[in-house]
């Protein structure tokens, strides 16, 4: 999930109409304003952002904006587990901000008029939040500064629950960066291939089943970095920057913050900020690591978290750098195989093309390994 300013629908429509919410759908629009205590005479929503999981609209009535979200009950089984947890986070970081310990603003729930946070309507579970307005995001990072700004965020937003229990976190989604559990069900869709894909994708599975022991290098990590409270899907568009001085606002997106590793936070930064092309492109020649990208993330995210990050977790970031962009191709091409179910699509081979981009940018990081290890090490 992700949302961004009220900016009108564009292209992020299309993901939201393969979601099947309308923007004439008044009975959705009307019924949750009665929940969140808008004017349901004057509702109007529409479509924002273009997440993979979730559907997000904007709701107004013309007096008071708030964001709206289906949650996908299919990703995340127990909805009430992601409130949990994404409340935990909030009211955290809003004592931190009120001691003047976090500067960023806090994407937070909306009780409805009986004091919940989840509505249930023709059998679809909505939540609402906090609209950040004065706001905006991005899908490609197109300067040093903004990758800087945006991995500064979500250093502060790490720094801020340094002191955070991390297991009083829900695992909201099981093994989510979990890479050897990730092989494993790639294997058994492989071995089914019940919509007869793997023909169309050959290449792409054996240069998969080449890189599997990047799973016994985060193995041999275990007990050697500590777990921290995590992101964990820290793109460049979970991050709004401020209409005004294109400065950091809020990180958003708080769904999947469970216990994890700073590798992967940081190695998810990569993945979305230092490729020139967005996830999806097929112009395939463009996607690389823009190196002068990768060292403003290092300066933004690891600058907020000094003194407070272990010399082998640092060391552990090139790791993190490899595992994800690889992991989540290994993902697409999963859902690919599968038939598209859990990432939405916009055509057949939608989430073929997004694997064959992330193995792209992936063989370009071990390329430039020991240049981007250097940087690093140096900041």
């Amino acid at each position: 999930m992700n949302y961004v300013k009220d900016e009108g629908i564009s292209a992020a429509s299309e993901t939201q109409l393969i979601n099947e919410v309308r923007m004439n759908n008044t009975a959705i629009a009307q019924y949750l304003s009665q929940q969140f205590g808008l004017n349901s005479e004057l509702a109007v929503m529409n479509p924002i952002g273009n997440g993979h999981i979730n559907t997000t609209m904007l709701l107004k009535d013309g007096r008071r904006a708030i964001v709206v979200q289906k949650l996908n009950t299919e990703v995340f089984p127990k909805p009430e587990q992601l409130v949990e947890n994404a409340r935990a986070i909030e009211q955290h970081l809003s004592i931190k901000s009120e001691k003047g310990e976090y500067q960023l603003n806090i994407i937070k729930h909306l009780p409805t008029i009986d004091e919940g946070y989840l509505v249930i309507h023709n059998g679809d579970v909505w939540r609402a939040l906090e609209f950040i307005g004065g706001s905006y995001s991005e899908d490609v990072v197109n300067s040093a500064f903004k990758a800087q700004t945006a991995a500064n965020a979500f250093g502060q937003f790490a720094q801020a629950l340094e002191d955070f229990n991390a297991s009083e976190l829900h695992h909201v989604i099981p093994d989510f960066h979990n890479l050897a559990k990730r092989i494993e069900m790639f294997e058994e869709v492989l071995a089914r291939d019940k919509h007869n894909r793997a023909h169309s994708c050959l290449a792409d599975i054996v240069f998969c089943q080449s890189q599997f022991d990047l799973a016994d290098e985060l193995k041999a990590l275990s007990g050697a970095i500590p777990l921290r409270p995590c992101h964990n899907d820290t793109k460049i568009n979970n991050m709004l920057f401020c209409n005004q001085n294109d400065s950091g606002k809020a990180v958003i997106d708080l769904d999947t913050c469970m216990p994890g590793y700073w590798l992967f936070d940081f190695g998810d930064m990569v993945r979305t900020f230092c490729s020139p092309e967005a996830e999806d492109s097929t112009n395939l020649n463009r996607v690389k690591v823009r190196e002068d990208i990768f060292e403003a993330i290092v300066k933004g995210y690891v600058t907020p978290l000094s003194g407070l990050i272990t010399e082998q977790e640092k060391r552990s970031f090139l790791l993190g750098a490899k595992v994800m962009p690889f992991m989540i191709g290994l993902r697409f091409l999963t859902d690919y195989l599968d038939g598209d179910n859990y990432f939405a699509t916009k055509h057949e081979k939608h989430n073929l093309e997004r694997a064959q981009n992330q193995f792209t940018l992936y063989q370009d990081v071990v390329a430039k390994e020991l240049t981007l290890q250097s940087i690093i090490t140096q900041n």
